[in-house]
């Protein structure tokens, strides 16, 4: 007896010592590795944050949705469970069993799903696997009240496009796993992101939660809004306008522009075949960007009001500086005409931009030092990106001007031998309308944190290329391109308005030679006080090529854009053609 007694106790004595050593000392860290089977970490995601236009409409947002989940090793140890039901006689709350299958089918019912197919996604050793995956709040809640262990719905976030394709290559979109590839998504990435939050809590090895255990969160911090200058209804209104001009005239594309012009505010920034973030993969690839900021085109006459604007500024040349205009010009060894016939005509500067004459333009740039036109070109914003916040912007074509060739040397006087960008052609005649100064295109209104506070963007300071006097005779001379008596296309009714044509041989896409032409203008109102810039640019429109005009379109959009704005008619009048002619 006192041999078994002495054993006993010595059991009882390691018994009660290694109880001290697990409970009391955790040696082994036994307690900790045990809360840390127990602990569950549940992601909290972030909302990520809004794109609006510049009036608070949506174009871009994030919805909170819901993947239902299963751990299948802790649904395997499960033969029924109960739950809290309201009995439909007595009205009083009471427990109610189910067995695992009942409760599989009841989820398949909520779901809509086929019984097999849960039942099998339910069913093994996994840790993790789906049932359903993007399921509305309202079903996660029918699924969460079934109390089914084992069974989670996982929350996430969902983008959506409320606008579809209406600015779509401008707000861009996120892939199937949440990456930005386009777009604003793109380039404001960091401030739409949010900052996650985590819920920390204890369960069972059945996957149910400890009641009595502590719950800890740290809650998540959406991402930012991002207020665009962008007018969603203009934005419609233009690239519906775009779309029409690509398909009156077959073309590969066309695109508009529309420029606030003292701001650099881009109103809105229209290409044609825009695609749905939506549903992108409905859309060919060559459409997912947009053409305005990354396709170089040669810009053709619209560029005669650059020369004539440096002519000016170098004091080489007034709006009526008179000039013997032959049928053509051999100048350097080099052979150049019109667009039309004519004998030698003398002719102001003024009236050559006019009536848009290469000859004439040829012969009053050549005043011009090749650096000196390189340099105003730069000035211009030509051969350099804008700085517009999108992804893809080409910075155009200019090559220096000690690698011009024999016939170059002149034909970047009237816009040939030179690539832009669309958008690079339209803040060219911004900065004429903004008395001289360049801006940078922009596209950021605002950024709104998650409390609420509001970081405006502050306009970047702008770049005098010339004087407010020069601005003004240029305005002039583009005034009179659509005063002239047989060019009358551009009128809106109300305003005074100004601006340039522009043709030119578009290279072919192997780059051996020339396929089709690029088709554009470029304009402005009201000329006594310009607060809008439109850019129209059409790509290989089919058939003759004098056939083809923007002014109608310009004058639709235009228009529009004027009488939304509230923007006062002309009380001044229009420079009058026969100034510009002996």
């Amino acid at each position: 007896m006192r041999i078994g007694f002495i054993a006993m106790m010595i059991v009882l004595l390691l018994l009660a010592g290694k109880l001290i050593l697990i409970q009391g000392l955790d040696v082994g860290n036994m307690a900790q590795a045990a809360e840390d089977q127990r602990t569950v970490v549940q992601k909290l995601p972030a909302v990520r944050g809004k794109i609006v236009d510049s009036k608070g409409n949506v174009l871009a947002e994030s919805i909170i949705r819901y993947d239902i989940t299963v751990a299948q090793n802790n649904l395997a140890e499960v033969e029924d469970f109960s739950r809290t039901e309201v009995d439909p006689k007595t009205g009083d709350n009471v427990k109610v069993s189910y067995t695992v299958d009942e409760g599989l089918a009841q989820l398949a019912k909520v779901l809509d799903l086929n019984f097999a197919d849960v039942k099998k996604n339910a069913t093994g050793t996994a840790n993790f696997n789906y049932i359903a995956r993007d399921v509305s709040p309202l079903v996660e809640k029918q699924v969460a009240e079934l109390g089914i262990p084992g069974i989670y719905p996982q929350a996430i976030t969902k983008r959506v496009y409320p606008m579809g394709a209406v600015g779509g290559p401008i707000v861009g979109f996120l892939d199937a796993d949440g990456n930005p590839l386009a777009g604003i998504e793109q380039t404001m990435n960091e401030q739409l992101t949010g900052v996650d939050g985590k819920r920390t809590f204890q369960a069972g090895k059945n996957g149910i939660i400890i009641p009595t255990a502590p719950v800890r969160t740290e809650p998540a911090v959406d991402g930012q809004t991002v207020t665009l200058t962008i007018d969603q209804d203009l934005q419609y209104y233009a690239q519906q306008a775009a779309q029409q001009q690509k398909e009156q005239y077959s073309a590969d594309w066309a695109s508009i522009t529309v420029i606030e012009a003292k701001t650099g505010k881009v109103v809105a920034l229209a290409d044609s075949d825009s695609y749905d973030p939506n549903n992108v993969a409905a859309s060919a690839v060559a459409n997912i960007g947009s053409r305005t900021v990354s396709s170089v085109v040669e810009p053709g006459s619209t560029s005669k009001i650059m020369t004539a604007a440096a002519l000016v500024q170098e004091g080489l040349a007034t709006p009526m500086s008179q000039y013997l205009v032959p049928p053509t010009l051999n100048i350097g060894g080099q052979n150049f005409s019109d667009s039309f016939v004519h004998g030698t005509e003398k002719r102001t500067l003024a009236g050559i931009i006019a009536d848009s004459m290469n000859t004439g333009t040829v012969m009053a740039g050549s005043k011009l030092s090749l650096e000196q036109y390189y340099n105003y070109m730069r000035k211009f914003g030509v051969g350099e990106k804008t700085g517009i916040p999108l992804p893809g912007e080409s910075p155009g074509i200019l090559a220096n001007w000690q690698n011009w060739d024999g016939r170059q040397r002149y034909t970047v006087l009237f816009g040939q031998g030179v690539a832009q960008t669309p958008l690079q052609t339209t803040m060219i005649f911004q900065t004429i309308a903004n008395n001289g100064v360049r801006l940078k295109p922009a596209l950021i209104e605002s950024f709104t944190h998650a409390d609420g506070t509001v970081d405006q963007v502050a306009q970047a300071p702008g770049v005098e290329v010339v004087s407010p006097k020069t601005a003004q005779a240029a305005r002039d001379m583009l005034e009179g391109v659509v005063t002239m008596t047989d060019y009358k296309v551009v009128n809106v009714p109300g305003y005074r308005t100004g601006g340039k044509t522009g043709t030119s041989e578009a290279p072919a896409d192997n780059g051996v030679g020339f396929d089709g032409y690029t088709s554009s203008f470029i304009g402005m109102a009201p000329m006594d006080d310009p607060r809008y810039v439109v850019g129209i640019t059409v790509q290989r429109p089919k058939g003759s090529i004098y056939g083809v005009t923007q002014g109608y379109t310009f004058n639709q959009v235009m228009g529009q854009v004027l009488r939304s704005n509230d923007v006062p008619p002309s009380t001044t009048p229009a420079v009058k053609p026969a100034k510009f002619y002996e």
